[in-house]
């Protein structure tokens, strides 16, 4: 008599860190693959457009990471994804490149304009916003799923957007879910919106409540 076979082990979801030249690719390597994905670090079109989820970092300038990530067709690649309902997320100035604008020294860039609203300086006595802090999360989030109210996050930025101005009309669509964080002016620190989530926050430099959150991404995927 043959043995019993096994269950068949869980297979790991795909997730391709977007390698353009602005973030802490292996930091997010190593984060990702602690909470269980199976990670590659690539700026290859194909590979990004196919995994089961695009992980996109941004440490630096604004106008610097638009212009890399659209000398990497990184602007097409999440255009893509996020026309076919592909999970998406961005990290840091990762998240701000999803908005309308960025506004530096005076300068304004367009952004990716996935979410309406502008990037532009934080308003507290003390810039950049540096260490650990706590998070207003969103009723009913998913990203945040498991985590205590006062679990804190490392955040490292000068810029944020503080107004949030995206309306749902279709009672078919569910509405964005947006948290907040505050130093100064309360900012956004996280929003879920379909397959394109982000965080102002660095979950990879978050201990174990970072993880806990990668973790509750992947599980998305």
């Amino acid at each position: 008599m043959s043995a019993p076979s096994s269950a068949p082990s869980k297979k790991q979801k795909k997730v391709v860190v977007f390698d353009y030249g602005f973030g802490n690719v292996r930091s997010a390597e190593r984060a990702l693959a602690r909470a269980g994905a199976d990670v590659e670090i690539t700026r290859d079109y194909d590979k990004a457009l196919n995994a089961d989820g695009l992980l996109v970092p941004g440490v630096g300038a604004f106008a610097s990471c638009m212009k890399g990530l659209r000398e990497a067709r990184g602007d097409w690649i999440v255009d893509r994804r996020l026309s076919g309902g592909r999970p998406v997320m961005g990290i840091c100035v990762g998240m701000q490149i999803l908005f309308a604008r960025g506004i530096e020294h005076g300068v304004e860039t367009e952004g990716l304009d996935e979410w309406p609203g502008s990037v532009e300086p934080l308003q507290a006595e003390i810039v950049p916003h540096m260490g650990w802090n706590t998070v207003d999360a969103a009723p009913g989030s998913q990203l945040f799923a498991g985590l205590d109210a006062d679990a804190r996050f490392y955040f490292v930025h000068s810029y944020a957007v503080h107004d949030w101005s995206l309306e749902t009309h279709n009672p078919a669509m569910e509405a964005p879910k947006v948290t907040w964080s505050t130093h100064g002016k309360p900012f956004v620190a996280a929003v879920e919106n379909g397959a394109l989530w982000a965080t102002q926050f660095h979950p990879e430099k978050s201990g174990d409540a970072g993880a806990q959150l990668l973790t509750n991404w992947i599980g998305t995927l």
